[in-house]
């Protein structure tokens, strides 16, 4: 198909927020919607893309259907595409609402790595997002990827936001009631809720009090106390630069680029922050054991990368990739999905 035809629907789909941008092809974005999170392992397949329908019609698109496209090509980077099981699933089910004549379904995180190569850069680099979980993946000029489950402690993870939380909790838990060691996690993390006591906290979280979905609150707090000194809170936040050096460097040796100028992209909420003993950290480690690797973080929303994919799927020229970056790329740090 030329590239005249029809623009790209570009899809970023997070666990917290769904976003569709329709992208022209000189790179102009035509309109952009926005609707809840998209969590197809908890409400199914079909429900999950009902939230992207729902993006969509924010924007008064009216979802295609046999024979009405919106786009000549559905770019989309969607969370809880771990597998490629789960993206032919995804696949499958957005095919089917009719949205575009080509259809390409990627983890998000490949659209963070997207997003922080230059617009004509060939597809070479490793990104690690670090949002309310963390995960990477890679890609070499030669077509090989590097990925990881990325669903959790079973399958080897550590970190994030989330996991950030719940392991100040452990420490400031055990801290007040004589199982480990001091840390000031202790007074402030029930303190950010008006609370006296870590057991107050415990109690108001597993009574649903305070939501779950909260919790991610306790994560600025944690970095917060780290950078007042708290020995506790700064072992947990240069364990998570650990495991964020270490998926970089994996990834970077599967692909055997760690003796190449290759760019390493970080991303998602925690890694945006730019906390300095978490980045420096991350930098440092990636010193010692990826010297060629040139390291930045993007800011910009997820959908940037999803739309430039979809640009690069059409043989788009280098402007409308630049157009593209111009329009999404001052767009203050959000949470990745």
């Amino acid at each position: 198909m030329g590239l005249t035809l029809c623009p790209v629907l570009a899809i970023d789909a997070g666990n917290s927020k769904t976003d569709v941008s329709l992208v022209a092809p000189d790179g102009s974005v035509m309109c952009t919607g926005r609707a809840g999170g998209f969590q197809p392992s908890r409400t199914g397949v079909a429900a999950a893309v009902d939230v992207i329908a729902e993006a969509m019609a924010s924007v008064g698109l009216d979802g295609g259907g046999p024979g009405r496209p919106v786009a000549e090509h559905v770019s989309a980077c969607l969370a809880n595409a771990d597998f490629p099981v789960e993206e032919w699933k995804l696949a499958r089910e957005i095919k089917r609402r009719g949205w575009g004549r080509a259809t390409a379904v990627h983890n998000d995180t490949f659209a963070l790595l997207r997003a922080g190569l230059p617009a004509d850069a060939e597809a070479r680099g490793v990104a690690v997002v670090c949002g309310a979980g963390i995960n990477c993946v890679g890609v070499s000029p030669d077509g090989r990827t590097a990925r990881f489950p990325s669903i959790g402690r079973i399958s080897g993870d550590w970190g994030g936001g989330g996991g950030l939380a719940e392991e100040a909790l452990w420490f400031a838990a055990r801290a007040e009631d004589g199982r480990g060691g001091a840390t000031e996690l202790a007074r402030a993390l029930p303190a950010h809720f008006g609370l006296g006591s870590v057991y107050a906290l415990i109690e108001a979280l597993h009574l649903e009090r305070i939501p779950g979905a909260r919790r991610h609150e306790l994560t600025p707090v944690l970095f917060a106390v780290a950078a007042a000194g708290d020995p506790v809170a700064l072992s947990l936040v240069h364990r998570q630069a650990e495991e964020i050096a270490t998926m970089a460097t994996v990834a970077l040796r599967r692909l055997d680029l760690l003796a190449e100028e290759v760019p390493v992209v970080l991303g998602g909420s925690v890694l945006a922050a730019r906390h300095p003993q978490l980045n420096g950290r991350v930098e440092e480690l990636l010193a010692e054991r990826a010297p060629y690797a040139r390291v930045t973080v993007v800011t910009a929303p997820p959908v940037l990368g999803a739309a430039l994919l979809g640009l690069d799927a059409l043989g788009a020229p280098v402007r409308a990739r630049e157009k593209v970056r111009a329009h999404f790329g001052h767009v203050p740090a959000h949470q990745f999905g």
